[in-house]
Formats: structure tokens, sequence, C-alpha cells
């Protein structure tokens, strides 16, 4: 995620002189340098060092680790730190960097990687308007992005945004599976389920009608789709998803609630 950020905000007109990364891996920091042209360095505190705003892209178990010692450095310059530490909370990250530091969590999904995702957005009240507009153009560099009003709903967005993509990519493989069944041969039905996928998150995201709208406007009485979507409501498919989407939501809540490490 760090990399599909660096990647969206030079594309968006961010030099790359602006960003320092701080990167432990050797390969990692020559391949940073080579192909986007930023600053990599191994010593986070070099990293940050003059930062107006601080992106924290780890995996959570590690946030700690990269937060603690930089607790210093970071209180007195007090930049925006913005979190893409999935579950690590407000309080938590608080607790590792100082309470004086503002706070920002992100959720952002895969997609974002081609500039195409979508993030949800979560700061408490002592973030002000300036600098939830940093950290709004930060992650509009890959995608879209809707401010939630509780950190809670963090663990919805994560539900529904956060893990969508796989949602769709089991719809995808299982309709290219039936397809195969029915007749098609496999690759066949491969590409034409990823590019019906393809088109139809392009028409979602273009069309200014709401979901229910763009459904209805492809099913024609009598017809195919008709005939298909009575099958999946008879399959009881919209409480379904309704589960799905409250099991993904509490294994966010339970992973968040988890001891610090």
């Amino acid at each position: 995620m760090g990399r599909a950020l660096i990647g969206g905000l030079l594309r968006s007109g961010t030099r790359p002189e602006q960003l320092s990364v701080g990167e432990s891996q050797p390969a990692a920091r020559e391949v940073l340098a080579r192909e986007l042209g930023v600053t990599a360095v191994p010593d986070n505190r070099e990293a940050i060092a003059g930062a107006s705003i601080v992106v924290l892209a780890v995996k959570p178990q590690d946030a700690a680790a990269v937060l603690a010692p930089l607790a210093g450095a970071l209180s007195a310059a007090r930049p925006l730190l913005v979190s893409v530490a999935a579950g690590v909370r407000i309080a938590t990250l608080e607790g590792w960097c100082g309470r004086d530091i503002p706070v920002v969590r992100a959720m952002p999904n895969r997609p974002a990687l081609i500039g195409a995702g979508a993030t949800g957005l979560y700061a408490p009240a002592g973030v002000g308007a300036p600098l939830r507009a940093c950290a709004e153009r930060v992650l509009k560099a890959v995608g879209e992005v809707a401010w939630v009003a509780t950190e809670d709903a963090l663990d919805v967005v994560t539900a529904l945004s956060g893990s969508g993509p796989a949602y769709f990519f089991l719809l995808a493989e299982l309709m290219a599976e039936a397809g195969e069944q029915l007749g098609l041969e496999a690759e066949t039905a491969r590409r034409l389920a990823a590019a019906t996928l393809y088109g139809s998150g392009l028409l979602a995201h273009s069309a200014d009608r709401d979901l229910a709208q763009l459904r209805a406007e492809v099913t024609s009485r009598g017809g195919t789709t008709e005939a298909a979507l009575k099958a999946l409501q008879a399959a009881n498919l919209r409480d379904t998803v309704r589960q799905a989407l409250n099991a993904a939501a509490q294994r966010s809540r339970e992973l968040a609630a988890a001891p610090a490490t």
C-alpha cells in the first residue's frame, strides 16, 4: 500500500524529491529509488525529518516497533500521522507516538494499486479541517475517499470496501466456473467474467443513477437477466451478503481489540 500511495502521489503531481521513504530492506530501497525516483533510507528517523505528513504503511503487527522509536521526533515536529495499518486504533497509535500528534486513520483497498481504490477515513474531533484536507489529498491520489463519523465505522468500511474486492472476484470466479460447466472453454469464460466485472464497475462508478436503477436497466421483464436474478433471490442472496459483511466487520473488531505487540 505504501508503494501504491507513492505512485499515486507522483501521478497527481507530487515531485519525487518531496517524498522520503523509510524502508529496511536494501533491495526494496533500490527498487523505489530506481523505479519511482524517491529517496528511500533505512533509518525511519531520517525518513520523517522535516516531514509535515507521515504515512504509517506497515503491517499492524509491525506498527509498534516502527512508531515507538519515533515518539520523540514526532512529538517535537508534530506532523500529521496518517495510518493505513489495518485495525490499529487511534488510542493505540497515540500511546506509541504521543497524544499531541494529530492522527487520521485510513482504510484503503487493493485497487489503490492501480489508482482505483476506495478509502474510508476517520479523524477525531481534535483534527481540524486543514489537516483532514491534507489526509484526503494523500488518499485521493489512489482513488475515491469517504469520511466516516466514528472510528467503529471503519470496521464496516473494512467489511464493505476493504475486503470487498475479494467478494467480486469470487463472484466472477463462480460465474466463469458456471460458464465452463455450461459449455464454454475455460479461458473464454474467465475472460468474459473478468471483462463483465470490469465494465460493470466502470458503469457503477461513472453513472449518476443509483445501483438499483442500473440493475433494473439491465433486467428486461421476462428475460434472461430476470430469470437469473430470481434464482439469486430464491437462494437468499441478500441475507448471505449481509451475513458476510457482518462476519468481516466482527472480525475487524476482534483484531482491533487484540493486545498490541
